[in-house]
């Protein structure tokens, strides 16, 4: 098959998004490359496909053992032949695996770096037919990376051993020293690189300053309806996730920690949970989420600062995977920026290392405070260029207030100096509000100048100042000090009065609560929509607890969604959902068309299961009227569909009105059978001992044709009887 036919026929897309085409392309005649791609972007289509088409086994080297299997069973449900080997294999299932990869019965074999760098492992490989190497995540081979592998840099050895096989290298984000490391450590400088959008519109960037962090929480978990979502809350020390989710717990979320701190077990269940349930937020460290496939988290707040804007990215990212909206919350302060530059001043890191760290965390806090579009700032560190406002960002939603903060600034600056650059934020705006603290009077600093000056500002308002001098570099923090400030050369010119500036008014209680996120399709289902979407989810939900595999490996939301949308009522139309391949067409078309037909008898608009039986001379409704006139006028059913904004089956039903009724000829409503087709169909309802259900015809044929269509033949039948 071409790759087109195995992204429809294996996979259930219709087409290739992005570069996905020439990637595939690129690596099926043997060439070697390096693909940067958001999260949610189809990466791994990039090596599945000429994994399946290309002779041999894929070897896919992944970091993290836990999430092995979910990626392996997933492509299972597809019908790809995949498998893993790890350490929770016991010997004979060691040995199956083995064997298969001998007999060239698998396409793709999902390793860890660790394995793979076995020489025994390497000596087996060298034995077998491979059709490539896929290293995932491979920002883990940099120093400079927020997710750094030793055992990464050693992958240089598959280019050494295997030079004729290609390799593919992937990650959801990489800046300019973390991609020229992946380069050099694996040998990729022949590579072709290609970069996608590191776009991702439908997750909506908002950022508070920190007052009351739970209180902040809990109002955005509130405002935003992220009830019964699934979502991840970061937080910087493994104390801070405990408490959140203790207290979120009580508060009456469904919230489990996760940390490196805690029993390997008790970890390794609340990350199944994550996976497996729906609702589940998870608490954590940045320990957590890397390689995570779950396509429906709606939403990743932040507690703390992170420590760049690369691992900021990737962590967001991890929302909203599907397409759906999503939201990326954080909530900030300068506590955070003053532990983090701790944490990179005390690391055995050398100097370089160090300056590029603390320049990453500039570049963060500087996203934090900017007053332009979140969106635009954030691409711009990918060296991706957006012309105009996102939209779907706080800073555009609703624009930032500025005021002329020269005066104020200038006040802070010459504080600092009068107090020998010896003291930190609170101290600082201690003196400028006139407190005589103990403190202030045994340093005499009430004697200063500074002393009582900045009364025009309140606490908050000076702690707005403060941090925004230090994310524009007026003021330095020195650690060693216990946060003491310091004047930076940039100050300068502001001091002298040569220049103006303008600071980012904090946002106030009234605009943090306000609903920003774009609301999706599904969560705006109402009535009817809403019953079926929450029958889809259960069956969905069911299915996955009887394979113990996650609900999303089923099918995403957005198949659910296309399903309620869409209403298929055959083998046929389903296949054409999203996501819906041959194998799990197989698999689960029936039983999805199943429950979408017992919600149409129950709840659908103007629909029995059982005959309508109406007299000729009934007359029927007003809006069966409209409907049989349009058609008479030559209106073809999807154009009546289109101008009376009404489902397909509302529309069939009223044409099955009218055929029993003698207003319409059933010719006139179903065109595409053929005369022995009709024939066949009425022959067996004919068979049956009742014409009351429609469900056995639908099951003879093996859901060919729709109960629309088997509706309006009945309606037919019923008409020549009468």
């Amino acid at each position: 098959m071409s790759p087109a036919k195995v992204l429809h026929h294996v996979f259930g897309y219709q087409k290739f998004r992005g570069e996905q085409e020439q990637i595939i392309q690129h690596i099926l005649v043997g060439g070697d490359a390096l693909v940067l791609m958001p999260t949610g972007g189809g990466k791994s289509l990039c090596y599945q496909i000429p994994a399946i088409l290309r002779p041999g086994v894929a070897i896919v080297i992944s970091p993290l053992i836990a999430l092995m299997h979910d990626q392996v069973i997933a492509l299972q449900q597809y019908g790809v032949k995949a498998a893993y080997l790890n350490s929770t294999l016991n010997s004979e299932q060691t040995r199956k695996i083995s064997l298969q990869l001998r007999q060239n019965e698998l396409d793709l074999l999902y390793v860890s770096p660790e394995k793979l760098l076995t020489t025994r492992f390497l000596d087996f490989l060298a034995q077998t037919e491979i059709a490539l190497f896929a290293i995932d995540e491979v920002h883990c081979v940099s120093q400079w990376g927020h997710d750094f592998r030793p055992e990464y840099t050693q992958l240089s050895i598959l280019h050494q051993r295997f030079p004729t096989i290609p390799r593919i290298a992937v990650t959801a984000t990489a800046d300019e020293p973390t991609k020229k490391d992946i380069i050099t450590h694996l040998g990729l400088e022949n590579a072709k690189i290609f970069t996608a959008s590191f776009d991702r519109p439908n997750i909506c960037y908002r950022i508070v300053q920190k007052q009351n962090t739970k209180a902040q929480l809990l109002e955005f978990l509130q405002t935003e309806k992220h009830n019964n979502d699934a979502g991840i809350i970061y937080c910087l020390s493994r104390r801070k996730v405990d408490d959140t989710a203790r207290w979120l717990a009580q508060q009456g979320w469904k919230a489990l920690p996760y940390h490196a701190g805690m029993d390997k077990e008790l970890r390794s269940q609340h990350q199944m949970r994550f996976l497996r349930e729906e609702g589940i937020i998870i608490v954590a460290t940045i320990a957590f989420g890397m390689g995570i496939d779950k396509p429906n988290v709606r939403f990743v707040a932040h507690l703390d600062l992170p420590k760049s804007l690369e691992a900021y990215y990737q962590e967001t990212g991890r929302a909203g995977r599907d397409g759906l909206p999503a939201n990326a919350w954080m909530a900030y302060g300068l506590q955070d920026i003053v532990m983090l530059r701790r944490m990179v001043d005390d690391s055995e890191a050398d100097e370089q290392h160090k300056r590029i760290e603390q320049h990453k965390l500039k570049a963060m806090l500087g996203y934090c405070e900017i007053t332009t579009c979140r969106r635009q700032i954030l691409l711009n560190y990918f060296g991706e260029h957006l012309a105009t406002g996102c939209g779907n960002c706080d800073t555009c939603i609703e624009p930032v207030s500025t005021w002329d903060g020269t005066k104020a600034v200038q006040k802070a600056l010459s504080c600092i100096y009068r107090t020998n650059q010896r003291f930190g934020v609170q101290y600082l705006i201690d003196v400028l509000l006139g407190k005589k603290t103990e403190r202030i009077l045994k340093f005499q600093h009430d004697k200063v100048s500074t002393f009582g000056i900045g009364k025009e500002l309140n606490n908050n308002q000076w702690h707005s100042v403060f941090r925004q001098l230090i994310a524009r570099g007026l003021v330095s923090v020195d650690i060693e000090g216990h946060g003491s400030l310091r004047l930076t050369e940039n100050s300068r010119p502001i001091l002298r009065g040569e220049e103006q500036i303008f600071l980012r008014k904090d946002i106030g209680k009234k605009q943090r609560s306000k609903s920003y996120s774009r609301s999706s399709q599904w969560r705006s289902f109402t009535g009817n929509d809403k019953i079926l979407w929450d029958a889809l989810v259960n069956k969905r939900l069911n299915l996955a607890k009887a394979q113990n595999v996650p609900p999303y490996i089923i099918f995403h939301d957005s198949t659910l969604e296309d399903i309620v949308l869409q209403q298929p009522q055959t083998l046929a139309e389903f296949a054409n959902l999203s996501g819906v391949g041959a194998k799990k067409l197989e698999h689960y078309g029936k039983i999805f068309i199943e429950v979408l037909y017992e919600h149409i008898i129950k709840y659908g608009v103007q629909i029995t299961e059982k005959p309508i039986t109406l007299d000729r001379e009934t007359i029927i409704s007003e809006s069966a009227e409209i409907t049989i006139n349009f058609l008479k006028q030559g209106m073809s059913i999807q154009d009546i569909v289109m101008e009376r904004d009404l489902k397909y089956t509302t529309i069939y039903n009223h044409l099955a009105v009218g055929i029993e009724v003698g207003q319409l000829e059933l010719e006139q409503v179903i065109t595409n059978l053929a005369e022995r087709e009709i024939n066949e169909i009425e022959d067996y309802f004919l068979s049956q001992e009742s014409l009351d259900v429609l469900k056995p015809t639908f099951d003879h044929f093996d859901g060919i044709y729709s109960y629309d269509i088997l509706r309006c033949i009945r309606a037919s039948i019923l008409y020549k009887i009468k």
